[in-house]
């Protein structure tokens, strides 16, 4: 199965939060109610090096994700 890169979530037990799934490395779940994020991966001290690097520009483009498919609702 083939899945899209960023995927929006809701919890009734959560109904303020907003949750943003990244399915590709590195994967995790932002909760952009707090900017919480949840990794599904396990870093070593090699993967730490590049997840600092890269985690920056991956909660943006999940923000930018959201703020998108937020705008198609509003059409």
């Amino acid at each position: 199965m083939s899945l899209p890169k960023f995927i929006l979530g809701d919890n009734t037990e959560y109904p303020n939060a907003i949750f943003v799934i990244h399915t590709e490395f590195p994967r995790f779940i932002i909760n952009l109610e707090n900017d919480e994020v949840e990794w599904f991966e396990e870093f070593d001290a090699e993967d730490q090096k590049e997840l600092e690097a890269e985690t920056e520009n991956a909660i943006k483009l999940a923000t930018d994700f959201y703020d998108n498919e937020i705008a198609k609702y509003e059409e």
